[in-house]
């Protein structure tokens, strides 16, 4: 088959403007989470497909119907990487960290998901991801959502952003909610999605965040794992709402929120809006004390969460301009040689600098003006002679002449 030269479905180029966006994202992201005494990490695009069976899990609908595996030419089953958490739990093992605890990790890159595309969700997509891995206290998880709201802060989304919490309780209170909810929902078995049939085999939780309308309704009039709370479940997410309330952080209960795998616990957060259709979440995260045990480490606590560039970017009033070059434009032959050395100059010293290659002075100037440039350094021979150039102001107009060696101090305010 031959294909249009576009990009694969649900996968799309992003262009400067976009990239800046993107970039905006993830400095605010890497400068606040800095200031919690987060560490940039990366992991491998690629892992083994078990690292994401053993975690995610065969029921779920990730490893069911959306990684992108395949095998290699060595025989080995590979996947592109759905999420980081997998990734992150795997290398906190493979690099025997267990005895620098506590830690705290950020990262960020593309993630694959063969799902169908729309407004908010692509198949290559892009994430910015904190781990704190090592505290069982519920501090950290209010640093995690203190975090998560200072990043929305930041990026001035704010006022378009709801914070929902719920906890998940420990395991005891979990298979005590479980049990309830199994009981309600087979009652309606047979009004369910044929998602949620299957889930209710083998992740009933997961229904309580199925997209069906039916299945909305069905589940609108569960029961609340609330009442399924152990003692100290409730204590633990007491201390949670109390230091969100110390901080001012404004959050709304939302007694549907979960996280549908075995190893998550207690806290569960998502900052969620309606300014982006059905993908609604644009950061979310948990508590995960289960994760690196049910992988073969030592059992270890740990929160964390997740949000999408795409999403994040979608929501920016803010327009990210390129920077603002100096235009060089030569007159002659011998000025276009000297214009080579005097931009290598420049450069070198951190100016951001245009060089045109080709036209006359009009036509030079007209894409100086275009390139948003600051200033215009102009000269030919007799320039180059007298050992000056003419420099343009672009926002004033005026032009003026400045000796070769009092240059670099004349540009000091067109400096970005």
């Amino acid at each position: 088959m031959t294909h249009k030269l576009q990009p694969v479905r649900g996968t799309k180029d992003i262009m400067p403007d976009s990239y800046r966006l993107f970039e905006y994202v993830t400095q605010k992201a890497k400068q606040i989470s800095a200031c919690y005494g987060f560490s940039q990490i990366s992991t491998p695009i690629f892992e083994f497909t078990e690292i994401f069976k053993r975690t995610l899990g065969e029921e779920s609908d990730v490893v069911g119907k959306e990684m992108y595996s395949f095998d290699d030419r060595g025989g080995e089953n590979i996947t592109l990487r759905p999420e980081f958490t997998a990734g992150i739990a795997r290398g906190f093992i493979s690099n025997g960290l267990q005895n620098q605890l506590p830690l705290k990790f950020f990262c960020t890159g593309p993630l694959f998901r063969y799902e169908r595309p729309q407004k908010g969700r692509l198949r290559q997509f892009h994430q910015i991801n904190f781990e704190l891995i090592g505290v069982d206290s519920p501090l950290a998880d209010i640093e995690m959502i203190a975090m998560g709201t200072h990043i929305i802060q930041e990026l001035g989304i704010s006022d378009k952003i709801t914070l929902e919490i719920n906890s998940l309780g420990d395991s005891q209170s979990r298979i005590k909610y479980r049990d309830k909810l199994v009981e309600y929902l087979n009652d309606y078995k047979n009004d369910l999605s044929d998602d949620s049939k299957i889930r209710l085999e083998k992740n009933p939780m997961r229904i309580l965040d199925s997209k069906n309308e039916h299945d909305k309704k069905i589940v609108a009039s569960a029961p609340v794992i609330s009442d399924s709370y152990n003692a100290e479940s409730a204590d633990f997410f007491a201390v949670v709402k109390e230091g969100l309330d110390g901080l001012d952080v404004v959050y709304q209960l939302n007694e549907k929120l979960v996280r549908g795998l075995d190893y998550y616990c207690h806290t569960a957060f998502e900052f969620t809006t309606d300014a982006l259709g059905s993908q609604n979440a644009v950061l979310a995260g948990g508590r995960y004390d289960g994760l690196i045990a049910t992988m073969g480490g030592s059992q270890t606590p740990a929160v964390g969460f997740a949000g999408g560039i795409e999403r994040l970017s979608a929501l920016l009033d803010v327009k990210i301009v390129a920077p603002q070059p100096i235009s060089i434009i030569p007159i002659g032959s011998e000025a276009e040689k000297e214009a080579l050395k005097l931009a290598h100059t420049l450069r070198n010293e951190g100016f951001y600098v245009e060089l045109g290659y080709s036209g006359n002075v009009k036509k030079r100037m007209k894409k100086a003006g275009n390139a948003n440039s600051k200033a215009a350094i102009i000269f030919g021979d007799n320039e180059l002679e007298q050992k000056i150039v003419n420099l343009k102001d672009f926002y004033s107009g005026e032009e003026s002449q400045v000796s070769a060696s009092q240059l670099l101090d004349r540009l000091e305010i067109y400096r970005n």
